[in-house]
C-alpha cells in the first residue's frame, strides 16, 4: 500500500509524468492513494476574490469566506483535473473529498506544531479517518483521489454540515496511518526535508522517527507541518515516509526504489 501526496508547485502533470508514475505503483502490484494539495491554485482563487493569503506556522488562516473558495477550489479545479489527467492515462481513478463517508473528521486547530496557540479559523486537525469508503474502492479496483477537505466533528459523531479546511500534509499522513501504508510519499517542490532551510547541504537523507521527533521544533515555516505529518503517519501506524523532489521526473522511479530524498523509518 502506497499513499501518494502530491502537492505543492509540484502538482503538475506535464507530459503525463506523474500519471506514468502512479502507473508504474500499480504495475508494481500495489494499491494506491492520491492525497492532493493546491496551495498555488487556492492562493491565485483567494487572489481573484481581492482576499489576501495569510499563513501562520506554515498553515493557511481560512475565513468562512476564503473556506468556501478553498473548498471549491479543491474539490472542483483540482480534484476533477486531477482525475481527469489520471483517467485520460488509462488510470482507473475516483475523486472524493474527506467529507465524503465521512472519511476525515477534524476538530479545529487551535495550536501550531509546536504547540503554540493560534487563530486559524475553519483549519481543522483530524481526529477520526474511517477508511471505509478508500477500502471499498480500492477492492473495486479504483485509484482514490482525496481532495483534504474534512468534516467537523469528534470520536463519535460528525456535523456535516461544516467543513474544515486540513493540511493536506497532515491529511495524507492520518489517512496512510489509518491504512498501514508500507510507504507515504510527499511530492513537493524541494528535495526533502532540510535541517536548516534553505541551506542546500543541511538535507536529511535518512532519520530514524525519535530523532525526527527530538528535533521537530526546530523547524518553520512550510517545513514544519510536513515534518509534523511524518511523524503523524508513523504514529498512526505507516511503516516509513519519504519525502521527495516531485519536480524531478526521476525522483519518483528512484523513490519506488527505495532511493532519493528524506526517509523517515520506525
Amino acid at each position: 500500500m502506497i499513499v501518494i501526496k502530491f502537492g505543492g508547485h509540484a502538482m503538475t502533470d506535464e507530459g503525463g509524468l506523474f500519471s506514468r508514475a502512479v502507473s508504474a505503483v500499480i504495475d508494481m502490484g500495489e494499491q494506491c492513494v492520491i492525497v492532493h494539495g493546491g496551495g498555488p491554485q487556492i492562493s491565485a482563487a483567494l487572489d481573484r476574490a481581492g482576499l489576501e493569503s495569510e499563513f501562520i506556522g506554515g498553515l493557511r488562516v481560512t475565513t468562512p469566506q476564503s473556506f468556501e473558495i478553498i473548498q471549491s477550489t479543491l474539490s472542483g479545479e483540482v480534484l476533477r483535473t486531477l482525475v481527469g489527467q489520471l483517467r485520460d492515462s488509462g488510470i482507473n481513478a475516483v475523486g472524493l473529498t474527506g467529507r465524503d463517508g465521512g472519511l476525515l473528521v477534524a476538530e479545529k486547530l487551535t495550536s501550531l506544531a509546536d504547540g503554540m496557540p493560534a487563530q486559524l479559523g475553519q483549519v481543522g486537525s483530524v481526529i477520526r479517518v474511517d477508511a471505509t469508503v478508500l477500502r471499498t474502492l480500492l477492492e473495486a479496483g479504483f485509484v482514490p483521489v482525496v481532495a483534504p477537505i474534512a468534516v467537523l466533528g469528534d470520536e463519535s459523531d460528525e456535523n456535516s454540515k461544516i467543513g474544515l479546511n486540513v493540511n493536506a500534509d497532515l491529511a495524507a499522513a492520518s489517512i496512510a496511518g489509518e491504512l498501514r501504508a508500507d510507504v507515504l510519499l510527499f511530492l513537493t517542490d524541494v528535495p526533502g526535508i532540510y535541517r536548516n532551510w534553505p541551506d542546500t547541504s543541511s538535507m536529511i537523507s535518512s532519520i530514524h522517527v525519535s530523532e525526527l521527533r527530538a528535533i521537530q521544533n526546530d523547524f518553520d515555516g512550510g517545513m514544519a507541518p510536513k515534518v509534523q505529518a511524518c511523524l503523524l503517519a508513523i504514529e498512526k501506524g505507516a511503516e516509513s515516509v519519504r519525502v521527495i523532489d516531485g519536480t524531478d521526473p526521476e525522483s519518483f522511479g528512484l523513490a519506488l526504489r527505495g532511493i532519493g530524498g528524506t526517509l523517515v523509518t520506525k
